[in-house]
C-alpha cells in the first residue's frame, strides 16, 4: 500500500533515494523496483533487520538488482549522508513521531541535492483530530503521534529549509473509519469482531485492488483521505 506517487516525485532508475522512517519497507522496496538506488533509514533496529531480509529475498528473487538497495540505522537528526547525497527523499508518516520535527526537515533538505524532490506524508488533521478525540491511547505512547499537522503549518516549516511545494493529494479514505473504530473500542483491540471485520476489508482491497474499492477511495480521498502528501522541490 503506497501513500506517495511515484510520478509526482520523479523517481527513474539510477538516482540515489532516501527512504527516511522506512518501516516495514514498502515505499523503498517500490523505488529499488523502478531501478532507483535506494537507501533506507529506520531508528528502530529490529524494523531495519526486516527490511534488509526482504531485499536480500529481493535480490535473490531477481526482483531487484544487487547492491540496488540497503537499510540502515539511524536517527533523523543527524543522518549520516553528505549534503546533497539524494537526488529523491521520501519521509512517510514520519514527521509526527519527531519532537524536534523542525530538525528533521533541516536534515532531510540537506541531504536532497539543489533540484531534487522530496515527498512528505503526514495523518491529516481532520480524521487525525478524531482519532485523538476518540482516544488518548492512540497517540499517547512510546513512540507515538506527538501532534497533529495543519497543513499551513507543515508547508511553513517545510519552505523554512529551502523546499518548495509543486504538488499535493490526499490518500487513504478508507482507511479513515478503520482508525477511527480501533480508537472507540479501543487502539489495542485488535480481535474486536468489527475491527477484524474492517481489516479483512481492507487487506482485501491492497491485495485484489478491485474496481468497486479503488474508484471509492478516489472519490473520497479529498474529504475522508487518511493521509495529506505533499511534493517539494529543493532551490537551486
Amino acid at each position: 500500500m503506497l501513500t506517495v506517487d511515484y510520478g509526482r516525485l520523479g523517481v527513474t532508475a539510477g538516482e540515489r533515494l532516501l527512504d527516511l522512517g522506512c518501516g516495514g519497507g514498502r515505499h523503498a522496496f517500490e523505488a529499488a523496483r523502478r531501478g532507483a538506488l535506494v537507501v533506507a533509514v529506520d531508528a528502530q533496529a529490529d524494523e531495519v533487520s526486516q527490511v534488509r531480509d526482504t531485499i536480500g529475498a529481493m535480490v535473490d528473487a531477481g526482483e531487484i538488482k544487487d547492491c540496488g538497495a540497503g537499510a540502515v540505522q539511524g536517527d533523523a537528526l543527524r543522518l549520516p549522508f553528505g549534503d546533497g547525497a539524494f537526488d529523491r527523499v521520501i519521509a512517510a508518516e514520519v514527521l509526527e513521531h519527531i519532537p524536534d520535527d523542525s530538525s528533521a526537515m533541516a536534515e532531510l533538505s540537506r541531504v536532497l541535492r539543489p533540484g531534487g524532490t522530496m515527498a512528505v506524508t503526514v495523518p491529516r488533521l481532520g480524521p487525525e483530530t478524531v482519532n485523538w478525540m476518540l482516544s488518548a491511547q492512540y497517540h499517547d505512547v512510546p513512540g507515538g503521534h506527538v501532534r497533529v499537522y495543519r497543513r499551513s503549518t507543515l508547508l511553513r516549516r517545510l519552505q523554512r529549509t529551502g523546499l518548495r511545494v509543486f504538488s499535493s493529494h490526499h490518500a487513504h479514505a478508507l482507511h479513515s473509519p478503520y482508525w477511527w473504530l480501533r480508537c472507540w473500542v479501543g487502539p489495542r483491540r485488535e480481535d474486536h469482531v468489527l475491527v477484524r471485520a474492517y481489516h479483512r476489508l481492507l487487506v482485501w482491497d491492497i491485495v485484489k485492488a478491485p474496481r468497486l474499492t479503488r474508484v471509492t477511495e478516489r472519490v473520497l480521498n479529498p474529504v475522508l483521505g487518511k493521509s495529506l502528501v505533499v511534493y517539494l522541490r529543493k532551490q537551486s
